[in-house]
């Protein structure tokens, strides 16, 4: 096998690949289906969608809280409030920020998506039993404080 076979290989087990790999392959399946029916890029979704759990946000945390780049949540910002599908409100404890909030459109785009990505995460997941999708959880859980806590590190 050639050294460049070897590093396919490598890198095919290297699990923080295979996580991202994996995890773009199902937000673009998903993906495809939204932005078929509402124009939305998956950016724009996953600010709208933790709108839609959390009512209001600055982008500083809507970054944080998806662990998407800064720029990538502006662009997705703007694009929904041009949309009319989110507007900014004041955020009374720092002028210099505002907060964003669905709009009544915003709200029923995402109550239209919803049962549209739960129903394809149904049908993705039915490679594993339900004890293996509450096992996987568990496990993404236990990985994600991990790297929390690794990235935590001086």
């Amino acid at each position: 096998m050639s050294q460049k076979n070897d590093q396919i290989t490598r890198l095919g087990n290297f699990l923080p690949y295979l996580l991202s790999v994996t995890s773009n392959a199902v937000s673009n399946c998903i993906a495809q289906e939204y932005h078929a029916r509402f124009g939305l890029k998956i950016t724009e979704w996953r600010v709208m969608a933790l709108l839609g759990e959390i009512d209001s946000a600055t982008q500083r945390e809507l970054a944080d809280k998806t662990l998407m780049d800064k720029v990538a949540v502006n662009r997705a910002c703007k694009s929904l409030e041009d949309r009319a599908l989110a507007h900014r409100i004041p955020n009374a404890r720092d002028g210099r920020s505002h907060h964003l909030e669905l709009t009544a459109a915003g709200q029923g785009v995402y109550e239209d998506i919803m049962p549209l990505a739960e129903q394809m995460e149904r049908q993705l997941f039915t490679a594993l039993s339900a004890d293996e999708q509450a096992q996987f959880r568990a496990l993404l859980g236990r990985i994600r404080k991990q790297a929390d806590e690794f990235g935590q590190r001086d």
